[in-house]
């Protein structure tokens, strides 16, 4: 008789959120997987406990816990292996959720897209390595997926040149606050950012162009200060150019924006991260405007194995509005490489390029989400852009 398959046991903090519920929903789909949802309010975690459980036809066990006053001692009595932290914020520095896990010998994942938070991680890995667990921070979008994307490709280039990633939601996506209040922060706040080899410095939300994401439509974008704006130039020692920005389907909504943004820049407003939730409140009265179609594409230029111009972009499009599973992919695909023991690392690191591209992708493999790449001739430059 076969021996039973061991379980492996997963507390999922933020767990009624837009992301924590897509990852608990993602990973209730596996038997061997013993989910923990928790999160601050008892009523909604129960109510969530018993949705899945009646959908899987397997308990699903709660926790009523503040992520911002979680010990060690609070996680040792959960029995749990792996924390996956999607509550956010995540403030530069305040890493005493990932020390908890640590210290408890759990393994532990975040889903950040904090530029300090993420690239500041590293500070925990004697810790890590103590105690013999894996702690990754960013296993999300950025840098997550965005590099696995370059990962996948870096070998077809004899020098990789140029990484120019963009991200837009569709309007149909309900961020919440939290989410909201941290793109807000960053709108016209002093960024740096590789361009033509030279560190220069740009804006929150400016650098105003506009992009198409295949069939989810043309988007504006903005800058938005992530990992990978740092992370990619440190692993990449050809690498002269990185951008990243992110749109707002409704042009209203982006353009206001943009707008705002000088009021930032030019120091007549500290910062949009107050109006959070007055305007998180608007949008959620203008659902109907825009779509649920979300995009992503990571356009990757420089020098092929002949020497000749290449340039590669990947488009990733998300219909049917599951474009909200995407931050959610990396973290989920790597719980299921340290449950089989395909990943063995230890101590602590950002999500670059940890996850392999093929594996991220098998997640969304029951999702509307569709992914493309084209070769075409490539340019030196990352292209213009207003303001």
């Amino acid at each position: 008789m076969a021996a039973p398959t061991p379980r492996f046991s997963i507390l999922i903090l933020g767990s009624t959120g837009a992301f924590g519920a897509r990852i608990a929903g993602l990973l209730s789909r596996d038997t061997v997987f013993d989910l923990t949802l928790a999160g601050r309010t008892r009523a909604t975690l129960e109510a969530q406990a018993d949705t899945l459980s009646k959908s899987t036809g397997r308990p699903v066990s709660i926790a009523v816990l503040d992520a911002e006053r979680i010990t060690a001692d609070d996680l040792a009595p959960l029995d749990v292996r792996l924390v996956i932290n999607a509550s956010g914020p995540y403030r530069e520095g305040r890493y005493g959720l990932a020390r908890a896990a640590i210290a408890a010998g759990c393994h532990y994942i975040d889903l950040a897209d904090s530029r300090p938070f993420v690239v500041g991680f590293g500070t925990l890995d004697d810790e890590a390595r103590a105690a013999g667990v894996l702690a990754v921070s960013g296993a999300s979008s950025v840098p997550g997926l965005s590099s696995a994307v370059v990962a996948h490709h870096r070998d077809v280039f004899a020098a990789l040149r140029v990484v120019d990633i963009a991200i837009s939601p569709g309007n149909a996506f309900d961020p919440g606050v939290a989410t909201v209040a941290s793109v807000l922060g960053g709108v016209g706040q002093p960024m740096r950012m590789l361009r033509d080899g030279e560190w220069r410095t740009v804006y929150g939300w400016q650098g105003l162009r506009r992009l198409r994401f295949g069939a989810a439509g043309r988007r504006w974008l903005g800058y938005v200060n992530v990992p990978d704006l740092e992370i990619l130039p440190a692993h990449g020692v050809s690498i002269e150019t990185v951008r990243f920005q992110a749109g707002l389907e409704v042009s209203l909504f982006h353009l206001g924006l943009w707008c705002a943004s000088w009021l930032v820049r030019w120091r007549l407003v500290s910062s949009l991260e107050p109006l959070a939730p007055r305007l998180l409140a608007i949008k959620r009265k203008l659902h109907r405007l825009g779509s649920d179609r979300g995009g992503m594409t990571v356009k990757m230029r420089g020098l092929g194995r002949d020497g000749r111009p290449k340039a590669i972009t990947w488009l990733l499009v998300a219909k049917r509005g599951h474009g909200p599973y995407v931050p959610a992919l990396a973290a989920v695909a790597l719980a299921r490489r340290l449950a089989s023991e395909a990943e063995t690392r230890r101590g602590a690191m950002p999500c670059h390029g940890i996850v392999p591209l093929a594996d991220i992708l098998a997640e969304a493999k029951h999702l509307d989400i569709t992914c493309t790449e084209k070769e075409n001739p490539s340019r030196t430059s990352a292209g213009g852009d207003a303001g």
